[in-house]
């Protein structure tokens, strides 16, 4: 008799041999295996009872008149690159069955990990440790962890040795595989043979156009430009994990954006980890400015964003297109970190406190009533209290609207924490309050500089303030509450803002 193991060998290479190479007809193939393979199990679970009493009569029906024969949750920590990944797995994830739900009782679950800071992955153990109970009850539950995190081998050993009850594990350059590693493991749950699937890539140079993606907003998508980053700031793991850029092809990026705009898109977010270096490493290079130029052109879109820019990529050319638009927002976020030179140099950020305040004037004079917006950490590794009060200094300057403000941490695998000099604690955290006061002193005044005006506003979402309210949005990226019901989401509308809370207006319809 055969092993659990043969058999698991037997039934996957006869499944691979039939798979194209080329993606993503590749992957296509896998969706539809796995697909077929979790509509086996969905109907032995049905003829068993056992759907039954894991869904219930009312949810098993609606699952089989939608066509799904499971549920999976995507948990998502991190940025917004990992917010757009996320869309990207659920939308492969829906193809081979799965329905979409919120609560992390579901047949797959899947966490998209952070590794900016460390304590990102204290939360994710915790999180683990609460899965690993609920597949105690549900033992066919498959439980999967991608992302920045995934990249880090002492972190994979760690899940591999002390949560031996993962089923999936992958990183950040490989997302596009998932339904190929979904069908490895639907095939290990059918013989019986559990062991954690491991497929994390060092970097790669691929990008994989054309697969399914589920978008969290039907009237708003964001849009990756570029993948990786090649600045190498001492304090961050991201060029680590996500590895060095890469820009997708021009055509590529606006054929998805024509085709987001012919499905009812009115506003585009384009993303990148430094999306001012857009097109360096194109065989026909182009500018990111260029790139703008081109989205302007689709018609159907109305609203244009963009991040995260480094300052000392910023060009004339983008504040000149940026002064010309209509579409392209009036918010910039551009991350100061430290208004000390010294620091400056220590973070290899390339970029003087003069430099940055420069970009920020240029910028206001170029586009009047843009809202700048930025990054701050204190306490980095050396910085005196001569260092601090430049960055004070910078913030006053400037007056961002806004500021994410940090207390420096540690990250494991950076030069920034082996830097001798590290700052106290108690030190660190009088600075942090300091700082925060001042932003919030000046956000205060500065945000509500509309007060009084009618302006464009996109309504987003229902108001948590209750029925009748919707939650809107400037183009400077200023949020507006205004009386509404729930079929305005996605239009425009002019709206009075007659009074600012600081951080947001209460207006009515103009």
């Amino acid at each position: 008799m055969a092993s659990n193991t043969e058999n698991y060998e037997f039934h996957w290479n006869q499944i691979e041999s039939g798979a194209p190479e080329k993606e993503p007809a590749r992957q296509y193939y896998f969706m539809e295996t796995a697909k077929g393979l979790l509509k086996a199990k969905f109907e032995q679970d049905c003829a068993s009872g056992e759907a039954l009493e894991r869904y219930g009569e009312e949810k098993l029906e609606e699952m089989k008149r939608e066509g799904y024969c499971g549920t999976c949750c995507v948990t998502t920590f991190g940025c917004q690159m990992n917010a757009k990944d996320s869309e990207k797995l659920l939308g492969i994830l829906e193809s081979i069955g799965y329905q979409p739900v919120e609560t992390e009782d579901a047949d797959l679950v899947l966490y998209n990990t952070c590794t900016v800071r460390e304590n990102a992955n204290k939360r994710l153990y915790g999180r683990l440790g609460q899965a690993g109970a609920r597949k105690k009850k549900n033992p066919g539950m498959l439980i999967g962890l991608c992302g920045c995190m995934m990249q880090e081998p002492q972190v994979v050993e760690k899940i591999r040795t002390s949560y031996p009850f993962v089923d999936l594990i992958f990183g950040t350059h490989n997302i596009f595989v998932l339904a190929e590693l979904v069908s490895q493991c639907l095939i290990r749950q059918n013989v019986k043979k559990h062991r954690t699937v491991i497929d994390v890539w060092d970097g790669t140079d691929q990008i994989v156009e054309d697969l399914p993606a589920d978008r969290k907003y039907p009237f708003k998508s964001g849009v990756n430009i570029m993948f990786g980053c090649n600045n190498f700031c001492s304090y961050c793991i991201v060029p680590y994990v996500r590895g060095r850029e890469r820009s997708r092809e021009p055509e590529e990026i606006l054929k998805e954006i024509r085709r987001l705009a012919e499905d009812g898109v009115v506003e585009v977010m384009l993303l990148g980890q430094n999306v001012n270096s857009y097109g360096k490493t194109l065989k026909n290079p182009m500018t990111f400015a260029e790139l703008l130029r081109e989205v302007e052109q689709i018609p159907g879109i109305r609203r244009i964003r963009f991040m995260t820019s480094h300052p000392k990529d910023l060009s004339d050319e983008l504040i000149q297109v940026m002064a010309e638009s209509k579409k392209i927002c009036r918010h910039f976020h551009l991350p100061l970190q430290s208004g000390s030179s010294r620091i400056l140099e220590k973070m290899n950020r390339h970029y003087t406190k003069e430099q940055f305040i420069s970009l920020a004037r240029r910028l206001k004079e170029a586009v009047p009533g843009i809202s700048l917006t930025t990054d701050i950490i204190v306490g980095f590794p050396g910085e005196t209290e001569e260092d601090f009060e430049e960055t004070l200094d910078v913030v006053r300057q400037v007056e961002f609207d806004s500021a994410f403000t940090f207390i420096y941490s540690k990250r494991t695998g950076t030069p920034a924490a082996s830097m001798e000099d590290q700052v106290p604690e108690d030190v660190v955290k009088e600075r942090f309050d300091l700082l925060l006061k001042e932003v919030q002193e000046i956000s205060a005044r500065v945000c509500g500089r509309d007060e009084g005006t009618v302006q464009e506003v996109l309504a987003e979402e229902v108001d948590s303030h209750g029925p009748g309210w919707i939650t809107g949005r400037l183009s400077n990226n200023t949020l507006v509450h205004f009386k509404g019901d729930p079929s305005m989401i996605g239009h425009f509308f002019q709206v009075y803002l007659e009074e600012s809370k600081g951080f947001y207006y209460m207006g009515r319809l103009a």
